[in-house]
């Protein structure tokens, strides 16, 4: 016998039908005679629904209602999900974050989980029955309603499964598990039967959509067994966990990419001490977030500083940066808007030379210059104009092998 938590969410949850096909899954399962618990999220549109209803009645709601509205989307399908589990003769009971309990921080619509209460959860296991919790919330210690964020059922999923010590959590989607790529990009991506945490880390903060960063993170930190399946076909889906088989694994596991990249270049600042602080304080003080950064000392004492942020924050980010260079005595400020980040992601890096150079020739045989360049142990990123987005996955992806099964050895 086995502990799982299941998640599902979104359109696995969109309509009557989908929540009686997820309820037929959930009594398989649990009639092999495993110990089944699952998080839901809203109905696909429903939060959205719900934010579009507090704007007709204030622009700006507090966060403090906010929470109390949007946190009842994934009340009404745990409670459809146990009714339909009850229509097929599978003893359930639906929670809320508040029952359960999730114990969080007082962050309203972007709270953390401090504590996690069980007790309730494994008396129930214990009597044969399914428990159906609602994602995406808790309580903090004032007994507030609490929201967890945007994508915060993964983590709800993955934070009761570290508590109740589970076997694995099942995160289904409406892909059928982490590919090498996007497949709308590049229709030879292949999907991947394996990924470690920190691969699935940078992936998730290079821009795949596939499992909210903060998820993976607390994976990783409590060494969780994620296993992303999709909703509406069988298969085995991706495993993500600590282990990898150095003599297996790929050089290259997938390739990440962000369109919303923004680019900004101040010349001619003095060369002085602290100069890197001036430059990106006041950007940190209107909570902007900086991602690439690359500075050059030029032989007249000057330097010029280049970082790159999110498109959205890009006209706010050049007011403050021309505002910077006038109190610095800059020469002028230059930006760009029109370009992307390409990466490629994978372990196999920390053993093998010659990853980068491979990249390199890849994206200049194909006419497609680099702009900038940034590293880490295991991912190599560059930004280049937009317009080569597609060429740059396509060609990186082929140049890796990542269309061919990996053999091992």
């Amino acid at each position: 016998m086995a502990l799982y938590v299941y998640k599902f969410g979104g359109t696995s949850v969109g309509s009557v039908e989908r929540i009686k096909a997820v309820a037929e899954k959930i009594k398989k399962a649990h009639d092999l005679g495993n110990q089944i618990v699952v998080v839901l999220s809203a109905m696909s549109g429903e939060t959205n629904r719900l934010i579009a209803l507090a704007k007709d009645i204030q622009e700006q709601p507090s966060d403090r209602e906010m929470d109390v509205l949007i946190s009842t989307g994934e009340q009404v399908t745990v409670a459809l999900l146990s009714m339909a589990l009850h229509q097929t003769g599978c003893a359930a009971v639906s929670y809320t974050g508040g029952q359960v309990k999730i114990l969080t921080d007082s962050f309203h619509t972007k709270a953390r989980i401090r504590k996690i209460d069980d007790s309730k959860i494994r008396a129930d296991l214990n009597t044969g029955k399914v428990v159906v919790v609602a994602g995406f919330q808790g309580v903090d210690e004032h007994g507030n309603i609490t929201t967890l964020g945007r994508g915060g059922s993964d983590t709800t999923a993955v934070a009761l499964a570290a508590a109740l010590k589970a076997d694995e959590c099942h995160i289904y989607t409406d892909v059928d598990g982490v590919y090498t790529t996007d497949p709308r990009v590049e229709p030879k991506a292949r999907r991947l039967d394996h990924i470690t945490f920190e691969e699935m880390l940078e992936m998730a903060s290079l821009g795949s959509k596939v499992l909210q960063i903060r998820s993976v993170e607390f994976a990783g930190k409590y060494n969780v067994a994620l296993r992303v399946l999709s909703s509406f076909k069988e298969g085995c889906g991706t495993l993500i966990t600590y282990e990898e088989s150095q003599m297996e694994s790929a050089l290259i596991s997938g390739i990440a990419f962000n369109r919303d990249e923004a680019k900004l270049t101040i010349t001619g600042v003095p060369d002085l001490p602290g100069v890197a602080f001036k430059i990106l304080g006041p950007i940190a003080d209107a909570n902007i977030e900086v991602d690439m950064i690359v500075q050059n000392i030029a032989d007249d004492a000057t330097t010029d500083f280049t970082f790159t942020v999110n498109r959205n924050d890009y006209p706010r980010a050049k007011d403050i940066l021309e505002q910077t260079s006038a109190e610095l005595g800059a020469r002028k400020v230059k930006g760009d808007n029109s370009l992307v980040k390409v990466s490629i992601v994978g372990v196999g890096m920390r053993s093998h030379a010659g990853i980068a150079s491979t990249m390199f020739k890849t994206l200049a045989d194909e006419g497609i210059n680099i702009r900038m360049i940034s590293t880490s142990e295991i991912k190599i990123s560059v930004v280049v104009d937009e317009k080569y987005l597609e060429l740059a996955v396509r060609a990186l992806h082929a140049a890796f092998g990542l269309d061919k099964e990996t053999e091992s050895i």
